[in-house]
């Protein structure tokens, strides 16, 4: 009976791998078009950037390389989120992080590749996308009870 070895073996690996999100300056962007901006942006990054879809679909199932995923967002769109909304940045950033990446739109669109998302145009895409991101990064939390 063959036996089962996690690949790579626990401890053998490390992400190296860092792409860089080459966000835009958001401050320099009129409030709000932020979530359009960054709707458009994602789809660039994702559609040109092999190293970024290989560390995102690792990352489902390697521990190493879903920290090096988190640390990446830390640090590049962290900032960028603090540039334009300092209240809750790191809720709001984690917010967007979930809705292109998690099931968002990269998981969706690019590695599941689910055929409705796949076969949207990019433009669709931004519509359906950014009013989401714009309430991530500039709307208020409604608090419940």
């Amino acid at each position: 009976m063959p036996v089962f070895m996690p690949w790579p073996p626990a401890g053998e690996c490390t992400w190296a791998a860092s792409p860089d999100l080459r966000l835009p300056d958001l401050s320099a962007t009129p409030r709000e078009e932020v979530g359009r901006r960054i709707a458009r942006h994602v789809l660039d990054r994702c559609d040109g950037d092999e190293t970024l879809m290989a560390l995102l679909r690792a990352s489902v199932t390697n521990p190493a390389a879903a920290q090096r995923t988190r640390e990446i967002f830390a640090t590049q769109l962290g900032p960028a989120v603090v540039a334009i909304a300092p209240d809750d940045a790191a809720a709001r950033a984690g917010l967007v992080a979930a809705q292109v990446l998690g099931l968002g739109l990269a998981l969706t669109r690019y590695v599941l590749r689910l055929p409705p998302i796949v076969a949207m145009d990019r433009d669709t895409v931004v519509d359906w996308l950014a009013p989401t991101l714009q309430h991530y990064l500039t709307g208020t939390r409604r608090r419940t009870g």
